[in-house]
């Protein structure tokens, strides 16, 4: 049975969101430096507003009431930069879950590294900025932000195959590009590729040139991870991927 997406991300606030004396709080599972990007600073929220098949976070997105802990906006900042000096990086992020669920959270995040002069990626699934250009506009207003839109497969039949989701929310993501490039917020698209045919690859391709070519010259291809957990969640909803990374090798890609 489909869902919206939409109407999962109010039930997802409820869990992962609180407010306090007019302060946003919103639930994190971990604070971590990493090699992506050149090296960045991360902080792993809990919740989303997509149910993905093949998500490597799935346990803390299905058990949002036991996993991590409540955090304002300046608690985060501290500890992301605290890892950031530490580790001499210039970029920050939010990762792990759906950012854009706790909106009011995020731009307190977002206003924080900009008077602390980092660099901030937001990496989200595009479903709030698509359904709502407000968002865009409001991330116009930040000149340190760059988005990356995780696209989940490459048509609305795959979307709803890989996120049990209704196949219409998949325009939210495309709409969210449209968005932010109309704001002139910077942004890229990243595709999960690992479960696509070429032809409908070729497909989206075309449908990102017809929107901007900078969308095609800065796709980012994305694959999973074959973590044991990963692992886990595609056998329990039968999915096979054609191309994934293998654990013996993080740079090698499996055909």
């Amino acid at each position: 049975m489909n869902y919206n997406p939409i109407k999962l991300n109010d039930v997802m606030y409820a869990q992962v969101c609180k407010v306090i004396d007019n302060i946003e709080y919103r639930k994190y599972y971990r604070f971590r430096g990493g090699r992506w990007y050149g090296g960045i600073a991360t902080g792993d929220v809990v919740g989303c507003n997509l149910k993905c098949r093949f998500c490597w976070s799935w346990r803390q997105r299905d058990n949002a009431l036991q996993y991590g802990k409540f955090y304002d906006s300046s608690q985060v900042c501290s500890r992301l930069v605290m890892i950031a000096n530490k580790r001499g990086y210039h970029q920050v992020r939010l990762s792990g879950g759906e950012p854009t669920i706790s909106r009011r959270h995020l731009f307190g995040v977002i206003e924080y590294f900009l008077k602390k002069g980092l660099h901030f990626i937001l990496e989200t699934n595009g479903i709030l900025i698509g359904y709502d250009r407000s968002y865009a506009e409001q991330l116009s207003e930040y000149k340190n932000v760059h988005v990356r839109v995780s696209l989940k497969g490459v048509c609305e039949e795959e979307f709803h195959r890989l996120t049990g989701a209704d196949p219409n929310a998949f325009n939210f993501q495309i709409n969210a590009l449209k968005n932010l490039l109309e704001y002139e917020v910077s942004c890229h698209p990243a595709i999960m590729l690992s479960f696509s045919e070429k032809k409908e690859v070729q497909n989206l391709v075309d449908k990102l040139r017809s929107i901007d070519t900078s969308l095609v010259n800065n796709l980012e291809e994305e694959y999973i991870f074959l973590y044991p957990h990963v692992v886990e969640i595609l056998n329990k909803y039968g999915l096979k991927p054609k191309v994934a990374y293998s654990l013996n090798n993080m740079s090698t890609k499996l055909i």
